[in-house]
C-alpha cells in the first residue's frame, strides 16, 4: 500500500491510496468514505441495485459484531468473507463495532473485549480475534482495542491510561499473531488511538501506535454530543499532528456532513457512511446542497432565499415538539409528511441519480405508506449516491482551493 498526497492545505489532505488489496491493483481517493454494510450487505439493497449507484466507494465496511458468531462457518468455507457475501471485487475493512448500535460499557478486561451480535454478547480474546480475522480474510481490519473511554464522558486520567495500555497490549499481541499467520500476511492492521478526553493519554496512544508496523490509524471515541464538538476537534488536531503523513487516518462514529468537513480540516482521511442509512430508516431523503460556487453565500441566498430560513425554523420546531423527529437533521426531508403527498418534484432538483430521475417525492411518500420495502430500496439508493457525491465534491473543492466555500455552504444548511 502506498499513500500519495497531492495536496495538503491547512491540515486538509488530498490524495490517493494505491496498491490496495491482496492483489495490490486497487486504489482509493482521499478524503473518502467506506461503504456501510449490515452483516456484509448494503442495507435494503441487492448486489444489482448496489452497483447501480454512482461513485461507489472502493472499500466496504464489515463489523465484527455482526460476523463473530458465524466465524466457524467462514473458517470452514476458507475463501474469505468477500466471496461468501458475493462481493469478491470489493476491498473489505473489518471494524470492531457497528457505529449504528453502541455497545454497553464495562466488558473490557486486560485479556478480552466484547461485541454484541444477534445472540448477545461475544467475548473475544486476542487469539479468538485473530482466528476470526483469518476466517474473514479482510484487506484491512481494526485491531482489538479498549474503546470505552470516549471524549464526551469526562473520562478520568486513570481510566484513559488503562484504555491506552490495554489497546497497545492488544496491538502488540495481534501483530505477533499476524506474523505467524500465512493467511493474514497481506492484510493490514489498523492501529486504534484511544485515551478519552485526556490530552496526555491521547498523544501517548498516537506516538506509541505510530511506532508499531500498522497500516493506518483509527481515531476512536471522537463521536459525541454537538455541545462538546469544539473540545473534541481541538483534541483531534493535536492527535493527528503526532501521526505520520504516509499512512491513512480513519475515524469512527463521525458521518454528518458538517462534522466530516471539520474533521477533514484536522487531517482525517476516511469516514464511515452510516449517516445515509440512519436517514433512510427515518423515511427521509438527503437533500442538502454541496454545489459550492465562487460566492456561495450569494448563490445560496439566490437559490433558496426565504425558503431555506423557513426550512430551518420548521426543522427546529419539529425537534422541539415531535418526539419521533428528535434525531432528524436539517440535511434531510421527512417524506412521510402529508405535504409531500402531492409534490411531484424529484427528491433533489437537478440530481441525476436513478431515484430522482425516475420517481417523485409523492411516489416515495405513497410507498412509505403502502410498501416500505420498496421505499427503503429507493431511499437507500438515493441517500448513498447523494452522500458519495458529497465526498467527490469535497475532493474537487480541495483541488480548486474552495473548501472554505463548501464548508460555509454546509454550515448554513446545518441549522
Amino acid at each position: 500500500m502506498k499513500l500519495n498526497l497531492t495536496k495538503v492545505v491547512n491540515g486538509c489532505r488530498l490524495g490517493k491510496i494505491q496498491n490496495l488489496g491482496k492483489t495490490e491493483n486497487h486504489s482509493m481517493d482521499i478524503p473518502g468514505c467506506l461503504l456501510y454494510t449490515k452483516t456484509g450487505s448494503a442495507p435494503h439493497l441487492t448486489h444489482h441495485t448496489l452497483h447501480n449507484i454512482h461513485g461507489l466507494p472502493a472499500m466496504a465496511q464489515l463489523t465484527l459484531s455482526s460476523l463473530a458468531e458465524h466465524h466457524e462457518v467462514l473458517a470452514e468455507y476458507k475463501k474469505g468473507v468477500g466471496n461468501f457475501i458475493g462481493m469478491p471485487e470489493m476491498l473489505l475493512y473489518c471494524s470492531l463495532h457497528d457505529p449504528v448500535s453502541p455497545c454497553p460499557a464495562g466488558y473490557v478486561t486486560n485479556k478480552s473485549a466484547s461485541v454484541w451480535g444477534g445472540g448477545g454478547r461475544v467475548e473475544i480474546t486476542v487469539s479468538k480475534f485473530m482466528a476470526i480475522q483469518q476466517a474473514l480474510q479482510p484487506d484491512w481490519f481494526q485491531c482489538l482495542a479498549d474503546g470505552e473511554a470516549s471524549c464526551e464522558e469526562g473520562t478520568s486520567i486513570k481510566r484513559a491510561r488503562k484504555s491506552v495500555d490495554r489497546s497497545l497490549l492488544f496491538l502488540d499481541n495481534c501483530l505477533r499473531l499476524q506474523e505467524e499467520s500465512e493467511v493474514l500476511q497481506k492484510s493490514m492492521i489498523i492501529g486504534v488511538i484511544e485515551g478519552g478526553d485526556v490530552m496526555e493519554e491521547r498523544l501517548r496512544s498516537a506516538r506509541e501506535t505510530a511506532k508499531r508496523p500498522v497500516g493506518g490509524f483509527l481515531l476512536d471515541g471522537f463521536q459525541g454530543n454537538p455541545a462538546t464538538l469544539e473540545a473534541r476537534l481541538q483534541l483531534l488536531s493535536s492527535v493527528t499532528a503526532e501521526l505520520p503523513e504516509d499512512k491513512p487516518r480513519l475515524i469512527c462514529g463521525v458521518s454528518r456532513p458538517d462534522e466530516v468537513l471539520e474533521c477533514i480540516e484536522r487531517g482525517v482521511d476516511i469516514f464511515e457512511s452510516f449517516f445515509p442509512y440512519l436517514v433512510t430508516e427515518r423515511g427521509c431523503a438527503l437533500t442538502f446542497n454541496f454545489d459550492y460556487q465562487p460566492n456561495p453565500e450569494e448563490t445560496l441566498l439566490q437559490q433558496n432565499g426565504i425558503q431555506e430560513e423557513e426550512k430551518c425554523e420548521e426543522q427546529i420546531k419539529k425537534i422541539k415538539t415531535t418526539g419521533c423527529n428528535q434525531k432528524m437533521t436539517s440535511f434531510e426531508i421527512n417524506l412521510k409528511e402529508k405535504k409531500y403527498r402531492e409534490d411531484f418534484s424529484p427528491l433533489v432538483r437537478e440530481c441525476s441519480c436513478y431515484c430522482c430521475k425516475n420517481h417523485t417525492r409523492a411516489y416515495i411518500h405513497h410507498l412509505l405508506m403502502t410498501n416500505e420495502l420498496l421505499a427503503g430500496v429507493l431511499l437507500m439508493m438515493h441517500n448513498f449516491e447523494h452522500y458519495f457525491a458529497f465526498f467527490h465534491s469535497i475532493r474537487e473543492a480541495l483541488k480548486n482551493d474552495r473548501l472554505t466555500q463548501l464548508k460555509e455552504l454546509i454550515r448554513r444548511q446545518a441549522c
